[in-house]
């Protein structure tokens, strides 16, 4: 099957009219444009409120002032170039520096403003010595950028020296080429046989996917996610909530639904990062939980399994519950690992964006500590 054909360029989508891209010539100057022809043509360009044209299009909205290049601090846990060790059980590796696809809402988009921040991991064999030096690693991510855009060479060379490493039993792929192009893995039997080799009954290969909105599962997605779980992977979905994108019950409840119908886990769905340009994207906390709560009603147990989260400078800090007058987070996954479980109770505030905007923390609730 053809391959799609990347369009770096956006006054070649051919959707666009000269005004538009006369409106845009800021935020290009800003921001970078990626996408191909497979992608682009999911969208409805008769609708100017299309999903997919909201995820892969730059808007002018953009430019609002707003957040920060690297809001949840991952600077603060980079151990080497492109390793980033925040969790006690997880590493990630930074291996690769592109994408399929430039998301509007990029949490990483300071890699891509600014060359010198980029943060690739190219010293492969001091990352694998950091990882077998810490054997409360369990698992690593491989990331970027999309890990599926390294090829399968060189998927194959870090898989295989991570499997030497006892301690690592899950290898995850974080990646939205199964959304962008699902023909990377159609088109590539060798990835399939890196599957099949490395994926393991006791020691499986995760893939990360990221389907924010059900336009994006097609039959060319569905023919690919199939094939990696006939390989053996096991297939997780991650998706943030996005204004005009997924900020709508029925949306995210039948995007819950179809992807547990497919065999895929619905793993987290994450308030979107204060993160430079992204306000046009952001959907306040209390919003977010009443949308994904409504979503939740509309599916099975298969269908509830994500927990809606802000990967906050601390930790992964799940939003629980909501009174009339309170909301109640608890940090699901923290940097500091005596803080995790940790519950605040706070006053609401319906204008709130990030943990850091609630003020007022009525209470703490500390349990107790445990070595491990």
């Amino acid at each position: 099957m053809r391959a799609p054909d990347y369009i770096n360029d956006i006054k070649k989508v051919s959707g666009m009219s000269p005004q538009e891209l006369e409106n845009l010539k800021p935020v290009m100057d800003k921001f970078e444009f990626r996408s191909n022809d497979y992608y682009l043509s999911l969208i409805d360009w008769n609708d100017p409120s299309d999903p997919i044209r909201r995820i892969i299009i730059p808007c002018q909205e953009e430019m609002d002032q707003w957040g920060k290049l690297d809001p949840s601090n991952e600077k603060k846990y980079s151990v080497l170039p492109g390793l980033q060790h925040k969790y006690r059980s997880t590493a990630v590796f930074l291996a690769s520096d592109a994408c399929g696809g430039y998301c509007r809402y990029c949490f990483r988009k300071r890699l891509f403003i600014y060359p010198e921040q980029r943060e690739t991991l190219t010293d492969f064999e001091a990352a694998f010595n950091y990882v077998r030096e810490h054997k409360e690693i369990n698992n690593v991510l491989i990331t970027g950028g999309d890990g599926l855009m390294l090829s399968s060479g060189k998927l194959e060379n870090l898989i295989s020296n991570l499997r030497t490493i006892e301690h690592v039993k899950i290898i995850r792929i974080g990646t939205k080429l199964l959304s962008y192009n699902p023909y990377r893995v159609i088109n590539d039997p060798g990835l399939l046989d890196l599957v099949r080799k490395y994926s393991r009954p006791d020691r499986r290969i995760y893939f990360m996917l990221h389907f924010s909105h059900p336009n994006e599962i097609t039959e060319v997605s569905l023919d690919a996610c199939d094939r990696l779980i006939k390989a053996g992977a096991v297939l997780c979905n991650q998706t943030p909530i996005l204004r005009g994108v997924n900020d709508d019950p029925k949306v995210m409840g039948e995007l819950f639904n179809q992807i547990s119908y497919m065999g895929i886990a619905p793993y987290y769905v994450f308030l979107c990062r204060p993160t430079v340009g992204n306000l046009t994207f952001a959907v306040p906390v209390e919003e977010a939980f009443h949308i994904f709560q409504t979503a939740r009603g509309m599916c099975s147990g298969l269908g509830k399994r994500a927990k809606l989260t802000m990967s906050h400078a601390d930790g992964k800090i799940e939003v629980v519950a909501m009174t009339d007058d309170n909301i109640i987070f608890r940090i699901h996954r923290a940097a500091d690992p005596y803080d995790s479980g940790k519950i605040f109770i706070c006053k609401r505030n319906s204008k709130a964006y990030w943990f850091d905007d609630y003020q007022e923390i009525l209470e703490v609730i500390h349990h107790q500590k445990l070595e491990y």
